[in-house]
């Protein structure tokens, strides 16, 4: 089968390339999917780099989510049939023509809903579910801020947001971003390099704020947070490293807490798979809940997807189509 590999081990977006390679056989409770649309993450590009190796057993290869059809099904896999239309979270290898995938973690693609839009969904959803609902414990009526609201994550976490009946802030770099924020649905658009960023952030109250700035963004969040506020890191563009004022964080019964979704347990994510069946696929259904889909790109062409996203400019999401 065709998928891209990173010549020499690590390098820049110049480094993917598309080669033949041994097509995957699954192995006990895992399917073989024919991947017809390829999510492109951010951690996608700290793998390129040498940054973020992907978990044992894994593939070497890139990618975390895909969207196509079962073609083969390994032993012990009970509720699928060869011919199911599916997305699923991987561990890597979805930049290829073919994926193995824990069965666990397979979704089934629902009505109406296109494969490149499918592809798009399993990583920022898993991610927005396990951190912002589960560990941040987000409440109807709460009010949730986003830092890097245009990102693929952002996008989904505004959407699933506003779904669930919470208020949400998106805060993005510049006034071309916050207007491109501001269309996403938002009850309020801050520009982060605004001098009175952190002000208005702390006027909105947020009871809950999904950080992937990090260090850069610690004191402002701890600052801006309700009383009982949850700050919750999933990313550390702007440092792994910050100022943080802990009485404050104890007047104020503050939680700060953070995650990875990659590296977990293939019942972990079997167990995130069925909650975010029950309760965020009805939002597909009926509307609310629609990917943000910036380009589809062909396979080849996974370097300039990396480029794109590295460059900042993404809105939403980057697909690639075997």
């Amino acid at each position: 089968m065709r998928a891209i590999v990173v010549a020499n081990g690590r390098g820049g977006p110049e480094s993917l390339e598309i080669k033949d390679i041994t097509c995957p056989e699954p192995g006990v409770g895992q399917v073989l999917v024919r991947v017809r649309a390829a999510g492109v993450n951010r951690p996608d590009l700290l793998q390129r780099m040498g940054a973020y190796p992907p978990p044992p057993g894994a593939p070497d290869t890139l990618g975390l989510e895909v969207a196509g059809e079962i073609v083969t099904l390994g032993v012990d896999v009970a509720r699928w049939t060869v011919g199911d239309r599916v997305c699923a979270l991987l561990g890597g290898g979805g930049y290829a023509e073919y994926a193995v995938v824990d069965a666990g973690s397979l979704l089934p693609v629902p009505e109406g809903i296109e494969f490149t839009q499918a592809a798009a969904l399993p990583e920022t959803v898993f991610t927005v579910w396990a951190n912002v609902f589960e560990i941040g414990a987000l409440k109807p009526g709460e009010t949730l801020a986003v830092h890097g609201a245009t990102s693929g994550i952002g996008t989904t976490a505004i959407q699933m947001a506003r779904a669930f009946g919470a208020k949400v802030v998106g805060t993005s770099r510049g006034p071309a971003k916050t207007e491109a924020t501001r269309t996403l649905g938002v009850d309020l658009a801050l520009d982060s390099t605004a001098p009175d960023f952190a002000a208005r952030l702390a006027d909105a109250c947020p009871d809950v704020i999904l950080d992937m700035v990090g260090g850069a963004f610690l004191k402002t969040n701890l600052e801006a947070l309700n009383l009982g506020g949850r700050l919750v890191i999933i990313a550390f563009q702007g440092g792994a490293t910050g100022e943080a004022d802990l009485a404050r964080v104890m007047r104020n019964r503050l939680t700060i807490t953070g995650s990875t979704l990659r590296a977990r347990p293939v019942a972990e994510k079997a167990r995130l798979a069925r909650a975010v069946e029950q309760t965020v696929w009805p939002w597909l259904t009926d509307g609310r809940l629609r990917p943000v889909i910036e380009a589809e790109l062909p396979l080849d062409q996974a370097g300039e997807a990396h480029r794109r996203l590295e460059a900042g400019t993404v809105t939403g999401k980057v697909v690639l189509v075997p």
